[in-house]
């Protein structure tokens, strides 16, 4: 992806920084008039993604949250939300809907709404050394596929 614009910001692990991630990207994809959808969109994503951070990556702890977007030239997004945490022993069990890794206080939904806001989500992780979210989208995909119709 060729950027045409990119930022990075690190935040504390607290929940009041879930609607500051959300109004960040926001804020920041505006500049390319995305839909009322889009934007809707990838703002639920980025909150799942780092509500994951603050919740399962730290638990009880407190550290940092990395959130760097970049903006490709042909309107790509591509959002990463990074953390320091416990990291994830077993992907492959925690994308799947219903699992929770915290004895199932919580719904187990985030990679699947990430998954069904985004075009694509990616994750690497290990034990001890944190997990990284990759998530990706286009916008104007909507105009687009309609223009064609």
């Amino acid at each position: 992806m060729q950027i045409k614009n990119e930022i990075c910001v690190d935040f504390l692990s607290r929940m009041e920084n879930v609607a500051f991630a959300r109004l960040t990207v926001a804020a920041f994809l505006l500049a390319e008039d995305p839909t009322l959808e889009e934007l809707g969109d990838i703002k639920t994503a980025v909150s799942e993604a780092v509500t994951n951070a603050i919740v399962h990556g730290y638990r009880a702890a407190t550290g940092t949250v990395r959130m760097r977007a970049r903006l490709g030239a042909e309107g790509d997004v591509e959002i990463e939300i990074v953390d320091n945490g416990c990291g994830i022993a077993d992907i492959a069990q925690a994308r799947k809907p219903f699992f929770s890794g915290d004895g199932g206080e919580r719904a187990g939904m985030g990679f699947l709404v990430m998954e069904s806001f985004m075009d694509s989500v990616e994750v690497e992780s290990a034990p001890g050394e944190g997990t990284m979210v990759r998530m990706r989208k286009r916008l104007g995909a909507a105009q687009t596929a309609a223009a064609r119709a």
